[in-house]
C-alpha cells in the first residue's frame, strides 16, 4: 500500500494507490498522506491533485479493521491523525483538486471536501455513512460539509449515512463540476484555467475566503481589507495593473 506523488508539467499528482482495497485509508496511509502534501508545499508546484489508483474507488473512507477494538486514547490518536493531514490542504500555498473517480465514502469525502476544488467523473459516489456503524465522521465533515452544502442538507446526509451520486453532488454544491475521461486530463485542464495567475494572490484569496468562514462577517471584511491593502505591495500587482493597462498578457512572477 502507498501514497504515489508525480510532479509534471507544474502540478503535483497524490494518488491513493490501494485499488484491491479500494483505496481505503489506513493509519500508514493518512501518515503517507500528510507526508506527501508537506512535500508538495516545498515544490515549486502550482496546483495539486488528489485521486484514487484503478477505476472503482478515489477512497472507500478508513480501514475499518484499524478501527475496532481501539481504547478511547488509540482512536483520538488515529482521529487527530486523519483531521490533522487532511487540514494540511487548508494551509497549502496552492489550490488543490479532488479528482473523484468512483467510490468516495466516509473519509474520502472528507479528503474531498479539504481539497479547495472537487470534480467528479459521472459514475463517482459520495457519502458519509459512519452513522450506519454507531460513529460520526471524524476527519472533517461534520465540519467542511455544512459550510460547503448548508446545514440542512448536511444534516440529513450525515444522519441518513445516504449514497449521493454524481448530478445530486454537482446540483448541491459538492462538487465544481462533472468531467469525463480520461478524468486526469480534465483536471489538469481545470487548473490551467487558474495557475497562470499570482499563487501570491490566489493564497491570499483562498485565506480571506476560508478564514472568514469562521468570523463574523465584519471581520471577515476586516481580513479581507487587510489582505487585499497587502497585495498592492507585490510585483504582481503591479505588473498586473500594467498589463491592463498596455493590453497585454501578464506575465507574473508569483513576487
Amino acid at each position: 500500500m502507498s501514497i504515489d506523488l508525480d510532479f509534471a508539467d507544474g502540478l503535483a499528482v497524490i494518488t491513493i494507490n490501494r485499488p484491491d482495497a479500494l483505496n481505503a485509508l489506513s493509519f500508514q496511509l493518512l501518515h503517507q498522506i500528510g507526508e506527501a502534501i508537506d512535500a508538495v508545499d516545498r515544490s515549486d508546484a502550482r496546483a495539486l491533485i488528489v485521486t484514487g489508483a484503478g477505476d472503482r474507488a478515489f477512497c472507500a473512507g478508513a480501514d475499518i479493521k484499524e478501527l475496532m477494538g481501539r481504547s478511547q486514547e488509540d482512536a483520538r490518536r488515529g482521529l487527530t491523525l486523519g483531521r490533522q493531514a487532511f487540514a494540511k490542504l487548508d494551509d497549502l500555498r496552492i489550490a488543490s483538486i479532488a479528482l473523484v473517480n468512483g467510490f468516495s465514502f466516509g473519509g474520502g469525502t472528507e479528503l474531498a471536501l479539504a481539497c479547495t476544488f472537487r470534480l467528479a467523473l459521472p459514475e463517482a459516489k459520495f457519502g458519509l455513512p459512519e452513522i450506519k456503524l454507531g460513529l460520526i465522521p471524524g476527519y472533517g465533515g461534520t465540519q467542511r460539509l455544512p459550510r460547503l452544502v448548508g446545514e440542512a442538507r448536511a444534516a440529513e446526509l450525515i444522519l441518513t449515512g445516504r449514497t449521493v451520486d454524481a448530478s445530486e453532488a454537482l446540483r448541491i454544491g459538492l462538487v465544481n463540476r462533472i468531467v469525463e475521461n480520461p478524468g486526469l486530463a480534465a483536471a489538469k485542464a481545470f487548473a490551467a484555467e487558474f495557475t497562470g495567475y499570482s499563487l501570491l494572490a490566489a493564497h491570499s484569496a483562498r485565506m480571506a475566503i476560508h478564514r472568514g468562514l469562521q468570523m463574523s462577517l465584519e471581520h471577515g471584511l476586516a481580513l479581507e481589507t487587510d489582505l487585499a491593502t497587502l497585495g498592492f505591495e507585490t510585483a504582481d500587482a503591479d505588473e498586473g495593473m500594467r498589463a491592463f493597462s498596455e493590453k497585454r498578457p501578464a506575465r507574473f512572477a508569483d513576487r
